[in-house]
């Protein structure tokens, strides 16, 4: 069988259906027509008997996947945004997709795996990570917030380092991944074609014991200290005020990064996670992701948090409003609103 776009590579063999992201110049960054192929492929082989496992990969040597195509996003969102929505709404089922998959699906997660790849990667059943792993929900960055199912994610993540992840957008290795609840199996990166192609031969479960590695101790795991002091506090103002008062250097260093972030895009983001908490199941995470992102399209900062990171490429993003103090509970609110219509399983 094969998929419907070259930038998705999708074959059965030996029973095992491999579908590979093949946009390698972009890091895999993905299209519509990509969710679209992946959507179709999951769906035949879910009801395939002759198909037993999934295993998900990326092309060339730079990640799984650095998320979704945001320069797409920035063009929907100066014009109608429809054509953004019709992304998210795909791309959303298709997580929920991977996470209810009724068969072994194995994501590799090998190099940068950021945004929209942890949202293909991270739900499955089966989340593979290695020594060359780079992980982040980075979307404050952009002026966005956590979407793909991450806030379900992070909301579960031990103490707060979910909350820390999301609202210093920085990276995570594959130990920490791991720590996280992202990830669960640990194989390096040098093993990975042998791994693979165990998996067609003999099966998840006797190329896991094969080639599954302990990893090594989570650095992020071992700050959790003061990571979940500084970020019990109600509001992000509070949370950088801790971290800036802090005797550790690596508790101001996030205190600094999140400060160059956007600031609606932090506080509704501590709230995003917040609530993502109290929801039943990533399906329910999904549909409140939905109306998050939509909203964003309203607003100011993504396409400024785009148009400085990956259009003008000036990392000089103009955020409104310019500081955390001047984010009214309003703003907030305004992005849980009803997406009208909703996103629907």
């Amino acid at each position: 069988m094969t998929g419907e776009s070259d930038e998705v590579l999708a074959r059965v063999d030996n029973g095992v259906g491999l579908l590979t992201l093949n946009r390698p110049k972009a890091i895999n960054s993905l299209t519509l027509p990509m969710v679209t192929a992946m959507t179709t492929a999951l769906t035949a082989w879910a009801d395939d008997p002759e198909v037993t496992a999934v295993v998900l990969s990326g092309a060339g040597e730079r990640g799984l996947c650095a998320g979704g195509d945001v320069v797409a996003i920035y063009h929907s969102a100066k014009a109608d945004g429809a054509q953004a929505r019709k992304f998210w709404y795909d791309e959303y089922l298709l997580n929920a997709q991977i996470g209810s998959f009724p068969k072994p699906y194995v994501s590799i997660m090998d190099g940068i795996v950021m945004g929209g790849g942890v949202g293909v990667g991270a739900h499955a059943n089966t989340r593979v990570v290695t020594d060359t792993t780079k992980m982040a929900m980075p979307e404050v960055g952009i002026g966005f917030i956590p979407d793909v199912g991450g806030t379900y994610l992070l909301s579960r993540a031990p103490g707060r380092l979910g909350l820390h992840a999301a609202l210093t957008g920085a990276p995570f290795s594959g130990p920490d991944a791991i720590a996280l609840g992202f990830a669960d199996h640990y194989v390096p990166h040098a093993q990975l074609e042998s791994f693979t192609a165990a998996i067609v031969a003999d099966g998840v479960d006797s190329a896991l014991a094969a080639y599954a590695a302990e990893p090594p101790a989570s650095q992020l795991a071992a700050q959790r200290d003061w990571i979940d002091e500084c970020y019990a506090h109600d509001t992000v103002a509070e949370i950088v005020e801790a971290l800036a008062g802090h005797a550790g250097p690596d508790a101001n260093a996030a205190a600094e990064l999140i400060g160059t972030r956007s600031p609606v895009a932090c506080a509704v983001t501590l709230e995003a996670v917040r609530r993502a908490g109290r929801l039943a199941g990533l399906e329910e995470v999904l549909i409140q992701e939905f109306r998050v992102s939509c909203a964003s399209l309203r607003t100011h900062d993504l396409v400024e948090g785009i148009r400085a990171q990956l259009v003008d490429k000036d990392r000089n993003p103009q955020w409104a409003p310019a500081t955390l103090a001047e984010v009214t509970a309003a703003d907030i609110d305004a992005y849980f609103v009803s997406a009208d219509p909703d996103l629907t399983f």
